[in-house]
């Protein structure tokens, strides 16, 4: 098996209005065996990427290394890549045998027997070993998901790219894949590129997630450290759902954080003021589970009186919009789903200083993120 290192590189594309900067500068370094997802909004550079490590676009700058080896002038048939797209691209007109077998045909010179042996045990390892017969019209979106991946795993490929392999299924069976793919993964041991723009794909599947945005690499981290120390406010408000509320803030003196129209005035510890710097201009940030929502009078200085908006029932959890009474402020909070809440219900709502972020308004960056003595945290933010 074998690491990838995607140093330092640039995709520029050109059209009618000039160029395009597509990958701007990425650096990422992704170790052997390990699961790492790439995950942004639409057109954030993610499958640029991995087409690029495919050979399937061109590096206008910087290098990716296999196993410490330029790999960026090689073919794609001489990466020992193998990928899996959002389209199954089966060939209709095989069988689901023929498809496995077609890139070892290719690509390979292995005997008939080697390449069945290879094909049935794959197969069985997907589960689609009595269906090696069927042509791919006769199979559910699943299975012909799961004839993808094997015709993958059949090539024993250094390196498996996934490019939103799951985006088609419904939401059960994605579900079901996003636990056969973690589980085939680990069995293999094959490192592995995975691109979606799904949060909870990304959440629950990588040992490392990698956040893009415009082109650019946000925060790579395991998905503790992006949820609970987010490097910048874009990563705060891209991971987790709901996302997390933002305030427009200002410092007053060093002790206070003040909304623009004096509604709302948040009281600070000189450990948290201390990681602000000499910044003024800035935006305070709470997760919605971080925030406690009670009935009666106002309780600390860090709790304030609200309104009931809306309540969206989940199962398991409400998810509550609320209305600050003290500023033009909505926020959004979880509470649990046996809780009876009411629209137009008065209710306090307290931002505990410990679960808070705080990041710079101009920059985006992250000056304090909550504290963490119950959460492990592996490695420092990059």
């Amino acid at each position: 098996m074998t690491g990838v290192t995607i140093d330092s590189v640039t995709k520029t594309f050109q059209d009618s209005n000039g160029e395009i900067v597509a990958v701007d500068d990425v650096t990422i370094d992704i170790e052997d065996g390990e699961f790492l997802v790439l995950v942004g909004p639409s057109g954030c550079g993610k499958s640029t990427t991995l087409r690029m490590v495919a050979g399937l676009e061109t590096v206008t700058d910087g290098s990716i290394k296999l196993d410490g080896q330029s790999i960026e002038h090689r073919q794609p048939k001489d990466r020992n890549v193998a990928m899996v797209f959002q389209s199954y691209a089966l060939y209709p007109h095989m069988t689901v045998r023929e498809n496995m077998r077609f890139g070892l045909e290719e690509s390979t010179d292995l005997s008939d027997e080697e390449m069945d042996s290879r094909v049935e045990e794959s197969a069985e390892m997907m589960g689609i070993g009595d269906l090696l017969d069927r042509k791919p019209s006769d199979l559910s979106g699943g299975q012909q998901q799961r004839v993808a991946l094997g015709r993958a795993i059949v090539r024993d490929p250094e390196v498996f790219l996934m490019d939103e392999p799951l985006s088609n299924l419904d939401a059960k069976l994605r579900s079901q894949m996003r636990t056969e793919l973690q589980r085939i993964q680990q069995e293999l041991g094959v490192t592995t590129i995975y691109v979606t723009h799904d949060q909870t794909e990304a959440m629950t599947m990588s040992d490392r997630i990698a956040v893009l945005n415009e082109g650019r690499l946000m925060q790579v981290g395991t998905p503790l450290e992006c949820y609970h120390r987010p490097a910048n406010r874009f990563v705060a408000d891209f991971i987790g759902e709901p996302s997390m509320n933002f305030l427009d803030v200002e410092r007053r003196g060093d002790d206070a954080l003040v909304t623009s129209d004096d509604g709302f005035t948040y009281p600070l510890s000189s450990a948290v003021a201390g990681d602000l710097g000499d910044a003024t201009d800035l935006v305070l940030g709470v997760r919605p589970e971080d925030l406690v929502v009670g009935g009666g009078q106002t309780a600390d200085k860090h709790t304030l009186s609200a309104t009931i908006d809306v309540v969206e029932p989940m199962g398991d959890d409400n998810v509550v919009y609320l209305q600050l009474a003290a500023a033009d402020v909505s926020l959004v909070a979880t509470v649990d789903g046996m809780r009876r809440l009411e629209s137009g219900e008065s209710v306090t709502v307290g931002l505990p200083e410990d679960a808070i972020h705080v990041f710079d308004r101009t920059s985006g960056d992250a000056l304090h993120n909550r504290r963490l003595e119950t959460v492990e945290v592996d490695q420092p933010i990059q």
